[in-house]
């Protein structure tokens, strides 16, 4: 369908092709227009047309439009007085769908027709018809809709010409325009800055320094500081993006030489049993209570909850506003999925440290009893971040009070989308905040967040940067066909032993409900967990693996991050993930806590294209790796370049490369 502009042409000739025009009748039952039935939608008639008045139905005293198409002038003969008038303000007459000109015939009692353009292209005769008081008062109310406000002309033509470009480049009107301002994107940005000085100016005094250095560490030369952290599995510690005007702290070796000046924080540690600090802790400790921002890079199970846990309880207890009086919570955690955010909060009830309270809000849980406990007053939140922007949003919680931000497993974050939700929550935290962000890889989505969110962080990273998976794990690689996984599976599970417990994983959510089903009726005690079980069921599968209840647990990838069960034995990969980091993260789940465990994983020729990156895993943890594997990979990257061969000299795409 082609659509009508509000006038014709303004400048040259008239165009040669008279394109169809929609036909429309507008009734009055009709409420609007609406096409004849028995008519054809389009028509080519030259004939001059005009809008019709709505009769009863819309069935009667109908006419069509067919169009606009300009100095404005006045004769009258037995038929009725001709106005001229511009083209370019015909569509003023008419009005948008006909509005205008049924308005001015209801209003004067005239009947109005709008006729075709003129020779010269410019110019429109306009019939009024009916009684001369009516004719009379129809012409007036057009010249004063005419003179009111008039509006830059149009071209009519569907199509542009020559001609239109021509007169829209250099016509007078064009070179009297003002010329649009540049925008001065520095002026804005220092605007900007001045707005949010002045929108945080309000906020109470922060303190985040509380780091009282022990004499011997002190007193640790570089060279000593370096060799502990060679023993504690190669931390590497440094600034991330510019150097800090303040050195790096040494590393703590044991509890009392961090929290000596804390004594009811060593009660808590020593109620745990911990006998030393583990590689990220020793490390992160004196950073968070130094008051710099931290990101901290190391594979799950290393402690890395208990290292921004501590010194959140010290950075909550020591503000020099009373916690009655800050209206609103201290320290916001956030994290990727219920079970990680379940499992932070079982952390911080562990340690009833004067009186701190928290609350973990997610979706699936109850929305009212999370906002029942909101309301009673908290100094924790943790939170993932759907439902935290949900009750923000609601108005329950104010982030405004934050002071102690941590973004605990950022890429698993940024994996799952949540990037939007993690930058709108930080734009209402105030700035000077401390921000500690954590993960077991470092990719560009996160060195963006934290270029973008943090002040100078300094990164602490234990073993290397390089994907790695746990060296405390045996991988075993089996090369299978997709019919012989579910005997693999079943052979597996005839030969567990009585202290064994595994996890099953697999890569869709019908997959673990059917092969948990299948146990069950064949006698075999488990529990299935993945994103559309209910939250409490859930809950639920993860207490009976936990206390013995059940022995094996198919799950997704929904449990291959912040599932925190020190006896995991084993980790059989049912359905190869769909990227080796989901590898790593899987096989960490055991092996945790000082213990041993095993991944066995069933890799068939759809998962040739992890093959390579698999075997850099393998080598790294001095893995064995099967010589059909290797087979398969050298196979993928022959094809790799197969297929970029001919994409760059024009096979099998049809001569379009990429570029």
């Amino acid at each position: 369908m082609i659509a009508m502009n509000d006038g014709w042409e303004s400048d040259g000739e008239a165009p040669a092709v008279q394109f169809p025009v929609y036909t429309q009748v507008y009734g009055r039952g009709g409420g609007g227009y609406r096409n004849r039935g028995s008519e054809d939608r389009f028509s080519n008639n030259k004939d001059e047309v005009r809008a019709r008045p709505r009769g009863r139905g819309g069935q009667s005293g109908g006419e069509r439009w067919n169009g606009p198409t300009n100095n404005r002038w006045e004769n009258s003969d037995s038929s009725g007085t001709n106005m001229n008038v511009k083209s370019s303000e015909v569509g003023r007459i008419i009005g948008r769908g006909g509005s205008r000109i049924r308005e001015l015939e209801e209003e004067s009692g005239a009947r109005i027709k709008v006729g075709k353009p003129l020779e010269d292209g410019q110019t429109s005769v306009v019939t009024l018809t009916g009684s001369q008081d009516a004719q009379n008062k129809a012409k007036q109310l057009i010249e004063d809709l005419l003179d009111s406000n008039p509006r830059p002309q149009q071209s009519s033509s569907v199509w542009p010409n020559e001609d239109t470009f021509k007169s829209n480049t250099n016509s007078e009107e064009s070179a009297d325009r003002p010329v649009p301002k540049a925008i001065n994107w520095a002026e804005l940005n220092k605007a900007y800055e001045a707005a949010e000085k002045e929108r945080w100016s309000h906020c109470p005094p922060l303190i985040k320094d509380f780091y009282k250095e022990d004499p011997e560490v002190a007193g640790m030369s570089s060279e000593m500081a370096e060799k502990i952290r060679q023993e504690n599995n190669n931390i590497v510690v440094s600034f991330v993006f510019k150097e800090g005007e303040r050195p790096i702290p040494n590393p703590v070796c044991t509890f009392e030489q961090c929290f000596a000046t804390y004594p009811d924080i060593l009660e808590e540690i020593r109620k745990q049993n911990f006998q030393k600090p583990s590689p990220i802790q020793c490390q992160a400790w004196p950073i968070l209570l130094r008051g710099d921002d931290l990101i901290g890079i190391a594979q799950t199970g290393t402690g890395k909850t208990l290292a921004f846990l501590l010194p959140a309880f010290i950075h909550i207890d020591n503000q020099p506003v009373p916690r009655s009086e800050r209206g609103g919570p201290n320290v916001l955690i956030m994290a990727p999925t219920r079970e990680l955010a379940l499992q932070i909060e079982n952390e911080v009830k562990k340690y009833s440290y004067r009186g701190i309270k928290s609350v973990c809000i997610y979706g699936g849980g109850s929305r009212n009893q999370q906002k029942a406990a909101l309301t009673k007053g908290v100094e924790i939140i943790i939170a993932t971040p759907g439902r935290l922007n949900d009750l923000v949003m609601a108005g329950c919680i104010d982030v405004t009070t934050i002071t102690y931000l941590v973004l605990d497993e950022a890429d698993r974050m940024l994996d799952m989308g949540f990037e939007p939700q993690i930058r709108k929550t930080l734009l209402d935290i105030r700035p000077d905040r401390q921000t500690v962000m954590t993960s077991a890889t470092w990719p560009e989505g996160v060195r963006r967040l934290a270029q973008s969110y943090m002040c100078n962080p300094l990164q602490v990273f234990v073993g290397s940067l390089d994907l790695a998976a746990v060296h405390s794990v045996t991988q075993q690689i089996r090369i299978v066909r997709e019919e012989e996984k579910a005997q693999e599976l079943y052979n597996f599970l005839e030969n567990m032993e009585e202290d064994d417990k595994v996890i099953v994983f697999v890569g869709k959510k019908i997959r673990a409900d059917d092969i948990s089903s299948e146990l069950t009726l064949a006698g075999v005690e488990c529990q299935s967990i993945h994103g559309d079980r209910e939250q409490c069921d859930r809950e639920q599968a993860l207490d009976d693996l936990k206390t013995g209840k059940v022995k094996i647990l198919i799950a997704t990838d929904v449990a291959s991050r912040g599932i925190d069960i020190s006896d995991i034995t084993h980790i059989f990969n049912f359905d190869f993930p769909r990227n080796i980091e989901e590898y790593v993260h899987r096989v960490g789940r055991t092996g945790r806590a000082g213990r041993t465990g095993v991944s066995i994983s069933l890799i068939t020729r759809e998962d040739w294209m992890q093959a390579r990156e698999l075997i850099a895993i393998l080598e790294e943890a001095n893995q064995e790796i099967p010589e059909e594997l290797v087979n398969m990979a050298d196979r993928c990257d022959a094809w790799k370049e197969k297929r970029a061969s001919e994409r760059g000299t024009g096979g099998r795409g049809g001569g379009r490369g990429r570029w």
